[in-house]
């Protein structure tokens, strides 16, 4: 399975197209859509949430709610698209349109602005900014809608909350399943299963705002469900710990991503990191803890996948730090352009996602995947195999 996105954040349309999904998967713009409405919310959004209503339209792959097989391309629309048809517009400019709107000449520092004009001799770096926005995970998202029924569909569920925005750290969450880890996360405002944590987390937001600044912070994705075995110990590029933390870092604003215990694991002794082994007849073979997260060898030990991700703060400040104007090299103070104090909620989904596909991919990479109903059968093959191995 792969995909490619196209389209850019005041483009008419976000567009992707998705191969390799096996044929009879049932699936609906409803299931994606969901997803979309989940990603726009969050304290701490900007304006762009308010105009923007993201929904998909599934333009071929698809036929009375089953897969075919083939490609499946899902589009959404942008709804403020009217409104920067002068400054986005396909066609090339006339005589009189000589002046070129919303030029920008000013690099914001901790965006792809500089260095993107620099690779693709942009002078206009609008035509960089317009392509490396967080808009594109609109679609990203989408994709990661279409795996995570896959997923479901073969017992596997996964989740995410945020356990720190701005210094501010959450609890560890105490829940009986990954359900009602999501309802809960659904409700708050900030995705934390925290509540006191959560109020002082919109706090934090609210500080950050009114000082023209943005803030960071952590998010966690935890998946239930997968089977034993699923990625590679034999070569470097097919270990699922390496595709995980690709997607991860893949998306916008992430620098950082940890497994398990993660970082915490240089601190401590083998005794205290690896998970030990047991066997029983009625479960097969599970481990006494889950400090690895859920993965061993660059592959899946059956126990919850645990990874978490760092994003920095949103480098568009409404105070903007200091740059240079590439036409002049004078001082300047960088661009301003919409965008939000805090967009870690809202990473949290498209953290979800990314994880979800990567997961899908590596499922129907190893089993039998032409036909849905036949990749189902050898999962749970699988599965009994696993357990009374």
């Amino acid at each position: 399975m792969r995909y490619l996105t196209a389209g850019e954040s005041h483009g008419p349309k976000l567009i992707t197209i998705i191969e390799g999904l096996p044929s009879g998967l049932p699936i609906a713009s409803s299931d994606i859509n969901q997803e979309l409405s989940r990603r726009q919310q969050g304290y701490g959004r900007g304006r762009r949430m308010q105009i923007e209503k993201d929904t998909v339209s599934i333009a071929s792959g698809v036929r009375h709610g089953f897969t075919l097989g083939s490609p499946v391309s899902l589009i959404v629309e942008n709804n403020d698209w009217k409104h920067w048809k002068t400054i986005m517009g396909i066609e090339p400019l006339g005589e009189s349109d000589i002046e070129v709107k919303r030029k920008v000449t000013r690099p914001r520092p901790g965006h792809a602005d500089l260095v993107g004009g620099i690779k693709y001799g942009h002078r206009d770096m609008r035509n960089v900014l317009e392509r490396s926005s967080a808009r594109e995970t609109t679609v990203r998202v989408a994709a990661g809608a279409v795996a995570k029924k896959l997923l479901s569909l073969l017992g596997i569920r996964i989740a995410s909350h945020v356990i720190e925005i701005g210094g501010v750290k959450a609890a560890p969450p105490s829940f009986q399943d990954l359900s009602e880890l999501q309802l809960i996360t659904d409700k708050s405002p900030v995705r934390c299963f925290d509540e006191r944590a959560g109020t002082q987390m919109m706090e934090a937001i609210d500080l950050a705002k009114q000082n023209g600044d943005s803030i960071g912070g952590i998010v966690e994705v935890i998946v239930e469900g997968m089977p034993m075995g699923v990625g590679s110990y034999v070569h470097y590029d097919h270990k699922l710990d390496a595709k995980l933390a690709r997607a991860m870092i893949s998306i916008n604003a992430f620098k950082g991503v940890e497994f398990g215990l993660g970082f915490e694991m240089a601190r401590k002794r083998g005794s205290e990191v690896h998970d030990e082994i047991r066997w029983s007849e009625e479960n097969g073979y599970q481990r006494k803890t889950n400090r690895l997260g859920g993965l061993e060898g660059g592959m899946s030990t059956g126990e919850p996948i645990v990874i978490r991700g760092v994003m920095k703060p949103i480098p568009t400040l409404y105070k903007p730090l200091g740059s240079v104007d590439i036409e002049t090299k004078e001082p300047f103070f960088a661009s301003i352009e919409r965008s939000d104090s805090c967009a870690v909620p809202a990473a949290c989904v498209v953290a979800e996602a990314v994880i979800a596909w990567e997961l899908a991919a590596a499922i129907t990479e190893q089993f039998n995947s032409d036909r849905f109903e036949v990749l189902k059968q050898s999962v749970d093959e699988h599965r009994s195999y696993s357990k009374g191995f």
